[in-house]
């Protein structure tokens, strides 16, 4: 099997090398030249966006839908230039609604379409360990679970083309959520006098347990690390794509409004290049404030 990926940043390039350490024919694409010499010095074969080579699986692993709809569309797109029969898959956190429109061009243009968002951050990426959400056919899945296999921990069908997508979205949401709503349970508990570690441990033995309660704080929070390799900008992309999914549906969420808000209300604090998990930095520095004024409070109440 004859892999492209397109897109080598953290993610792609990692998928890149984890599925050629894994056998696989693969050569890598980006159009900034950095990212090219860096998946090269590392032993990839990497080729400029003119020199898209014909291979039985095109692996996206890019930004935005528009960066999505440039590859596969933009003369000389892969809608021209990919050979009948081959596969796209969309490793990339899309809007459903453009991956939808996406794969009826694929198909119609003798193509197969799978869309395919993943979770695990670089170091799953690295190690064969994400997590898929797939959309589309049973058929094509097949055909390209070899793949699938070596790049992954789990993968889960979800439906129909534009679904992994979907459920991505709602995804990410409860993540922003909880990082919020964890964030915000700890610091009450340390207002109290309960140290951060010790109220984990209690969530993380109750209902209240969480992925951002269980890995993100202690892996990237309480440590100090924030280095996950997933930005604030991304998350809130991926939070004005849920919002606008639902309001397509006639839905309106208003604790998923919330949320967007949330993320959305002071756009340097953290900017859009921090990792996401800075979004707790103001909840819990709340926590380490003077409790002073709190300790002649009336209690009657």
């Amino acid at each position: 099997m004859k892999i492209t990926v397109i897109g080598l940043g953290q993610m792609g390039g990692n998928m890149a090398l984890t599925l050629q350490s894994a056998g696989f024919a693969v050569t890598g694409m980006d159009t900034v030249e950095g990212a090219r010499e860096r998946l090269a010095a590392q032993g990839l074969n990497v080729v400029t966006p003119d020199a898209l080579p014909a291979s039985d699986v095109y692996l996206l692993s890019l930004p935005t839908s528009e960066h999505v709809r440039e590859v596969i569309e933009t003369t000389p797109g892969l809608l021209t230039r990919a050979p009948v029969g081959s596969v796209i898959v969309d490793a990339s956190t899309s809007d459903p609604v453009v991956s939808r429109e996406l794969a009826g061009k694929v198909t119609a243009a003798g193509l197969h379409w799978l869309d395919a968002p993943v979770s695990g951050g670089p170091k799953g990426a690295a190690t064969g360990r994400l997590g898929m959400l797939l959309g589309g056919d049973e058929a094509t899945i097949a055909h390209v679970t070899p793949m699938l296999e070596a790049m992954s921990a789990k993968y889960t069908h979800v439906g129909g083309p534009g679904s992994g997508h979907v459920v991505k979205l709602a995804n990410n949401y409860l993540c922003a959520a909880h990082l919020v709503t964890t964030a915000e349970a700890v610091a009450m508990a340390a207002r109290s006098g309960v140290e951060p570690t010790a109220c984990l441990a209690g969530l993380n033995s109750g209902s209240g347990r969480s992925a951002v309660s269980e890995v993100n704080f202690p892996e990237w929070i309480l440590s100090g690390r924030f280095d996950s390799g997933f930005t604030t900008g991304l998350m809130r992309k991926d939070l004005r794509l849920a919002r606008d999914a639902a309001a397509q549906l006639g839905m309106p969420l208003s604790l998923l409004q919330k949320v967007v808000e949330m993320w959305h209300v002071d756009r340097d604090h953290p900017s859009d290049s921090d990792d996401f998990n800075h979004i707790t930095d103001t909840i819990l520095t709340a926590a380490t404030t003077d409790t002073a004024t709190h300790s002649g409070e009336d209690n009657t109440r």
